[in-house]
């Protein structure tokens, strides 16, 4: 009886100690994995480097690629680049003549960039394309409007898409389709439009402050022929075309485009983004 104690006690001793190592080692496991997670943005970053290595006007990356960085974007929160709905970019001031909007860079290369814009309440960036370029928008709270357009490219030939200039308009026009006019609210899946789909063109409206975090590839370049272009925007019935015939019920879903001069509605200011910072390897 004495012998069977003293070897139960033996291998309980034993048992406790295995018990205790193995529960450090998985301790200590764990937090070394905790240690290298990597920032999300650090993340998006890495993530950007591959998906957009051999970009290019016109470069859509491979379906695969889209998915994987959607899902990188689709994981970040305002917290994870150092942003909350209540500091300063998310007001205005009764001195402001339009909505002040803040342009948070992140990073830029030649083959992307990653940058955030704030925009307080009855903030607008007016109606711009993106012309050769993939973009990702991760709406990271508040809610927003979104009105989005391509191109008309599929009418038949005896049907004209453009207006010329005239006497009474120095610009031509061209028509549009609307793909997107609705209202996003966070947490809502991040947007991708394409060099010739899924609305190009699009005008952002804060309803309520908002946060956008935007990805480019290729960025915006004037000598590479990336040029950033403003349009006004009109009804499709404001004008008669001879030969252009759209149905009743289907006409609301085009619209005149015209190239704008004057930004006399848009005030952005670039400041320092103070969320993680990029570690480039």
């Amino acid at each position: 009886m004495g012998i069977e104690k003293t070897l139960a006690e033996r291998k309980g001793r034993e048992f406790c100690g295995i018990s205790r190592e193995t529960i450090a080692s998985s301790n200590s496991r764990r937090n070394r994995r905790r240690q290298r997670k990597k920032p999300p943005v650090q993340m998006l970053f890495e993530t950007c480097k591959v998906v957009f290595a051999s970009a290019g006007t016109g470069f859509v990356p491979p379906l695969q690629d889209i998915d994987k960085l959607r899902s990188v974007l689709d994981g970040i929160r305002p917290e994870d680049v150092g942003l909350r709905p209540d500091m300063p970019y998310f007001r205005t001031s009764a001195t402001q003549r339009v909505p002040r909007i803040q342009y948070l860079h992140i990073y830029e290369c030649e083959k992307f960039s990653m940058g955030i814009f704030c925009l307080p309440p009855s903030g607008v960036i007016p109606l711009h394309n993106h012309p050769g370029m993939t973009v990702f928008s991760k709406l990271l709270f508040g809610t927003m409007h979104i009105k989005s357009y391509d191109w008309v490219v599929d009418m038949p030939p005896e049907s004209p898409n453009i207006i010329n200039p005239s006497e009474s308009q120095t610009r031509e026009m061209r028509l549009a389709k609307v793909k997107v006019d609705a209202d996003f609210t966070a947490p809502c899946n991040p947007s991708i439009l394409y060099p010739e789909d899924g609305g190009n063109m699009h005008c952002f409206t804060a309803v309520t402050a908002c946060a956008v975090l935007d990805v480019l590839g290729p960025p915006y370049s004037d000598t590479e022929g990336r040029h950033c272009t403003y349009y006004h925007n009109f009804p499709f019935s404001n004008f008669s075309v001879d030969g252009l015939s759209i149905p009743e019920e289907e006409k609301s879903a085009y619209e005149w485009l015209q190239e704008r001069e004057e930004l006399e509605d848009l005030e952005v200011n670039g400041k320092m983004y103070n969320g993680p910072k990029i570690v480039e390897s």
